[in-house]
């Protein structure tokens, strides 16, 4: 199939949580042979901040963040089997929301990809996300981030005529153990972009238990804390690119998952980072919500804490050589029930029955 996607960046992670999460199922759909065109706009300094080049599996257009550029972009749909437009572009998301309907050949399948579906949903109740309340019915699927049962029933409340979560998983090509930086070597990591609807959630997880205990070196990478004040234990590395992330991920005691206000309530929607930070072997620390024990072992292959007390207390009693057996159990679990592989079989699997309905039903 011929796969068009409208996303926030394939190129670049800088403020774009969502670009491994992209990486990884494109690409692993890719290997299934499908023929993926990635459309993202010049927005945001992100083409400043590359993490890769284009990629041989992906045809990747970068279009201007202008009226003219969207329309531009919006008319490759017509040439794609799939259309899938994700949420949170950033820029022009109610256009091409309703472009895609509008440009994509009757007999395609038109997709929202929704990586952020709690916030989006509470959108929703508040009235808002108009365009996108008018284009679900009209729309083949919906694909969230995560989610698990209660994101599925919302949007089916909400007019929705399917929707499936896709969840984050593990690329072991792009992540995996390595050898510790010593310019990284810390008790606990935390890599998280400052973000309104997660802030007060690390000031607790993260920056109570720094509090705790002034012994203990923290390091906190992502874009946006320049004007924070951080404890003298708190060393702030700035954005950090994927590819220093699995090295990140290796030279921490620990390392630090905190979901954002949203995700945590609803639960079922794990990180891209945990993933990623359980194929370099790294013990995590996850806050609590609902459905962890979906994707990890509580106690065996994630440690959970209800607040930063609890997180303090676990660096407390964590030693190498626990630290080291509990990201290795989440490692095995990744790789075995969480690759990205088995993620694009499902969407596969998906696409190949909703496309062969849908010309069989125009056929009819």
């Amino acid at each position: 199939m011929r796969i068009a996607f409208y996303g926030s960046s394939l190129l670049s992670c800088y403020w774009n949580g969502a670009a491994t999460y992209y990486r990884g199922v494109l690409r692993a759909l890719a290997a299934l042979g499908h023929s993926i065109s990635f459309y993202e706009p010049d927005a945001f300094d992100r083409q400043a901040h590359r993490d890769i080049d284009p990629p041989d599996w992906a045809q990747v257009s970068v279009y201007p963040a202008t009226p003219e550029g969207v329309r531009r972009a919006l008319q490759q749909a017509a040439l794609a089997d799939v259309v899938i437009k994700a949420s949170g572009v950033g820029v022009f998301d109610d256009v091409l929301l309703a472009g895609i309907s509008r440009c994509a050949r009757e007999d395609a399948l038109r997709i929202f990809w929704d990586v952020d579906a709690p916030a989006t949903l509470a959108a929703l109740r508040r009235g808002q996300e108009a365009v996108l309340r008018d284009a679900l019915g009209g729309l083949d699927l919906v694909f969230t981030y995560g989610g698990g049962p209660p994101v599925v029933e919302a949007y089916r409340r909400a007019g929705a005529r399917g929707c499936q979560p896709i969840y984050n998983g593990l690329d072991g090509t792009t992540h995996f153990p390595v050898p510790p930086d010593s310019d990284l070597i810390c008790d606990l990591a935390l890599l998280a972009n400052r973000l309104p609807d997660r802030e007060a959630r690390i000031d607790e997880f993260f920056f109570r238990a720094a509090g705790i205990d002034s012994t203990r070196a923290f390091l906190l990478g992502g874009a946006g804390w320049e004007d924070r004040l951080l404890p003298a234990n708190v060393r702030w590395l700035g954005h950090v690119k994927s590819e220093r992330h699995n090295a990140l991920n290796a030279s921490a005691l620990a390392v630090l998952n905190v979901a954002r206000d949203s995700m945590a309530e609803v639960g079922y929607s794990p990180a891209t980072r945990v993933f990623e930070a359980a194929g370099a072997g790294a013990c995590i620390i996850t806050d609590r919500w609902d459905g962890i024990d979906c994707f990890f072992a509580p106690g065996q292959e994630i440690l959970v804490a209800d607040d930063g007390d609890a997180v303090a207390a676990h660096l407390a009693a964590l030693t190498p050589a626990r630290a080291r057996e509990i990201g290795e159990a989440a490692r095995r679990r990744a790789v075995a029930d969480h690759s990205y592989a088995a993620r694009a079989a499902q969407v596969n699997e998906i696409l190949q029955d909703a496309l062969a309905r849908k010309r069989a039903q125009r056929a009819a």
